[in-house]
């Protein structure tokens, strides 16, 4: 144990975001930089549990009481090493994880959670800037070809783990760029994209080829696949968006979240303006979720007139409801930085609403959104009559979720399976119903957080790995049949 009273003696501390009317004038991640006295003291309070949760709330096995005391050590090097033991992308999950693993902290009992997402990033950064991460090639080839499709956490994971293998692995992205929704789907102020480009860095010298704008059963067929490699890796994610079917949804001005994104992140990134530019409009976001927030901010940034958020769940509450006890994962109100920016800037977080439909003007484009006050959800979102009004709206994002992996070409001509929930069927090994094709990440689980997607890439790997070889030493940290605690 780092420091026996750490826990006691130190509270929670966060780095402080930077001015509001300062950060919304760039894409730059949102953050100052975090003290080393103030991060040695967080990690200090880490209590080395006997039967330390958070490896439970966490997919990837985290090993966290460890690289927690080497950070209060000063030891960082052999902090990354058993941050790296667990995790191929520490620099991705600690800046876009909501942290089940504080969730399942045992302190968070009765007190604040170790900030153990901090601590994570701190040490990848400092590794980065030290030059210990390294490419790790193969000492041996074993001469085996795989193919992943899809470049999202998932499927790099699955990637730079068979690499590793020894294998001659090929990445397949049908957009312009690797990353998948790390790349266009996030935003630059909550992960600035030169943290992918490092990782790529690191993963091409490791052997690893990338093929982008590449749509897999289109530009290369499934039969062309099969041919040309011993084993495929199915990661292209649950990309299939929930839609609302309401009058006026035809109207030019509506959007799903992921139309009005990934244009506007390649704008940001290009220091241009979106094609669908949220400057001097009325936005509104339907969605209370993460990608809700990050529609939020890039129409802040783009120079919106107002932005109100609506969600048809009740407010969640600031502490843990009784039907989410811990070590679960409790939903509960945050305020995110988009969030801080929404009030800064007078907008609205409008809760227990439910959209009506949409009105346009002449010319066909959105001009308001009605919508009704409902009951919560154990009366079935029930409309409150005399509730209905109208707000503005010349700009709509829809960020309801996804309903499960698009049912590509690919997928068409490979004959795969699906489970009853819409997703890819697999067995206990992550293979799908075809022989040699494997799934991973939210193409087989449904939408997911990020560390079950790396978690996944790295146990169909191994999984892939024992099927071309006959043996494997590579980690399968989790049963795709595994469930987060709740």
């Amino acid at each position: 144990m780092a420091d026996p009273k750490g826990f006691l003696t130190h509270d929670r501390e966060l780095p402080v975001r930077r001015p509001v009317d300062v950060r919304i004038q760039d894409w730059k991640e949102v953050y100052h930089d975090f003290p080393a006295a103030k991060l040695n003291q967080q990690a200090a309070r880490c209590m080395d549990c006997g039967i330390p949760f958070c490896h439970n709330g966490c997919p990837l096995g985290n090993l966290i009481p460890e690289w927690n005391d080497l950070v209060y050590r000063e030891d960082f090097q052999e902090a990354i090493e058993r941050l790296h033991a667990t995790n191929n992308f520490p620099e991705f999950t600690g800046r876009l994880c909501p942290a089940p693993c504080e969730a399942a902290c045992v302190l968070g009992i009765n007190s604040d959670p170790v900030a153990i997402k901090r601590v994570e990033v701190e040490i990848i950064d400092r590794a980065f800037a030290e030059g210990w991460v390294r490419p790790e090639p193969p000492a041996v080839k074993t001469g085996r070809r795989v193919a992943v499709v899809g470049s999202g956490p998932a499927g790099l994971a699955a990637a730079q783990q068979l690499t590793r293998a020894g294998h001659d692995v090929v990445v397949f992205e049908r957009a312009d760029a690797i990353g998948g929704l790390l790349r266009y789907g996030i935003p630059e102020f909550k992960m600035e994209k030169r943290h992918i480009d490092r990782r790529l860095e690191q993963m091409r010298a490791e052997g690893t080829e990338f093929r982008t704008s590449v749509n897999a059963g289109v530009d290369i067929t499934a039969a062309r696949l099969r041919a040309e490699f011993d084993a495929v890796v199915l990661a292209g994610g649950a990309t299939q968006w929930r839609d609302l079917p309401v009058e006026g949804r035809e109207l030019r001005g509506v959007y799903q979240a992921m139309e009005y994104l990934p244009p506007a992140n390649r704008a940001a990134s290009a220091g241009a303006d979106s094609e669908i530019n949220a400057r001097g409009k009325h936005v509104v976001v339907i969605g209370g979720g993460d990608t809700g927030a990050d529609c939020i901010g890039t129409a802040i940034r783009q120079g919106a007139a107002s932005v109100t958020q609506l969600e048809i769940m009740p407010r969640p509450p600031a502490s843990r409801a009784g039907s989410q006890p811990w070590p679960t994962f409790p939903t509960l109100f945050k305020m995110e930085s988009a969030h801080e920016e929404l009030a800064d800037g007078g907008g609205d977080r409008v809760y227990a609403v439910s959209t009506l439909g949409f009105a346009g003007d002449a010319e066909g484009n959105v001009r308001a959104l009605r919508l009704v006050e409902v009951e919560g959800p154990q009366n079935g979102f029930k409309p409150i009559p005399g509730t209905e009004r109208e707000i503005p709206a010349d700009l709509v994002t829809l960020s309801m979720g996804f309903t499960g992996p698009e049912k590509s070409v690919l997928l068409q001509e490979l004959g795969v399976a699906y489970d009853k929930r819409g997703n890819m069927a697999r067995d206990a090994s992550y293979m799908t119903s075809v022989e040699g094709v494997f799934s991973a990440g939210d193409i087989g689980r449904g939408q997911s957080l990020i560390v079950w997607a790396i978690a996944e890439g790295r146990a169909a790997a191994s999984r892939v790995d024992a099927f071309l070889t006959g043996e494997t030493a590579l980690p399968y940290p989790i049963l795709p049949t595994a469930r987060s605690l709740v």
